[in-house]
């Protein structure tokens, strides 16, 4: 094998495992996103839980007034 071919066929090699770092990276922070979306996610479904409580509760009381 050249000297020239084995020189390409390295440069290839690190592109491939630069290309992999960075996609490991992404990869990491997409985690990451999804982790925070998820718990945004159950904050705003507690926060609705609680809204849905507070309507039934106004309710039940309208309900027994009447």
């Amino acid at each position: 094998m050249s000297s020239e071919l084995f020189n390409r066929l390295e440069q290839k090699v690190a592109n491939a495992v630069e290309a992999l770092e960075l996609l490991r990276m992404e990869a990491e922070e997409l985690r990451e996103e999804n982790q925070r979306l998820k718990q945004e996610r159950e904050e705003w479904e507690r926060r609705l839980t609680a809204l849905l409580g507070k309507f039934d509760e106004v309710e039940t009381e309208t309900a027994t007034e009447r």
